[in-house]
């Protein structure tokens, strides 16, 4: 793990596990780099993976305020950049998904496959109004109060009667409390405000999306005013598209082993 300073002004920490073609991982809002903690040992036994935090989130700091998605794309251009890779595979899980496709549609140049998980490229208004429960919280309650409500929207029913569900709670708690409610307020209205509809068609690297059958945070079909996957694979038909059952919107904490084989998969195909 190491830090490096980034044209932008942004200090970035990361980390590389594993050897083979690169493999970077872009975390959603809230997490940091430990959003993928489960996935990247079992990604790492085929890949070279690159975890690393947004600024505000984990040992990051500095740089542009994460006020446009085109501007957070831009920051994890100049870290791929600066890392020296001509082009990386990527995930992004809900908000790295939406980082990811915009990346993807402003630098084709730099991506060779695309996978995204648990995602809108617009959010409907039901959204919103989780979002905005989750922003008051953080500024009220803090982080530890963001994580038990995220949650609750965010993994199966099932997932509760594991034997490691509590442990995995607290784990995402001291994840979130990595992160400033600062930029965890910026990036949820970043993402409020953002309609990425437009860059779906400009995507050119072969694409995976993942999908949980009970995520409630980010549904396959929301309402009319959103625009997820439901759509999205009407535009783009010929996108891989797979969903797992039983499963929530942290698809990667709750069925990496699942979720690793299937991009595996992919990239071989």
């Amino acid at each position: 793990m190491a830090t490096i300073k980034l044209p932008n002004g942004a200090t970035i920490w990361y980390k590389k596990t594993g050897t083979g073609l690169p493999f970077l991982h872009i975390h959603g809002s809230a997490f940091g780099h430990r959003n993928f903690e489960k996935m990247t040992p079992l990604m790492a036994k085929h890949f070279e993976v690159i975890d690393f935090d947004l600024p505000g989130y984990g040992e990051s700091h500095g740089g542009p305020a994460l006020s446009d998605m085109s501007v957070i794309a831009e920051i994890v251009y100049e870290l791929i950049q600066a890392l020296g890779y001509k082009k990386v595979n990527l995930h992004g899980t809900s908000f790295g998904a939406m980082i990811g496709l915009t990346l993807s549609a402003n630098h084709p140049e730099v991506i060779d496959r695309l996978i995204m998980s648990c995602f809108l490229a617009r959010y409907d208004s039901a959204a919103r109004m989780m979002r905005a429960t989750w922003k008051r919280a953080s500024k009220e309650s803090g982080m530890d109060a963001v994580a038990d409500l995220t949650s609750v929207a965010g993994f199966a029913r099932s997932f509760y009667d594991r034997p490691e569900a509590q442990t995995q709670l607290q784990s995402m708690r001291d994840a979130f409390s990595k992160t400033t409610p600062e930029a965890f307020v910026a990036g949820t209205e970043t993402i409020e405000r953002t309609d990425l509809s437009s860059f779906v068609p400009k995507v050119t690297a072969p694409t995976l999306l993942l999908a949980g059958a009970e995520d409630n945070m980010t549904p396959f079909k929301p309402a009319d005013s959103g625009v997820g996957f439901a759509q999205i694979n009407a535009m783009r038909p010929t996108w891989d598209l797979k969903v797992l059952p039983e499963c929530g919107h942290y698809l990667v904490i709750e069925q990496p082993e699942t979720a690793t084989q299937m991009i595996v998969d992919f990239m071989k195909a």
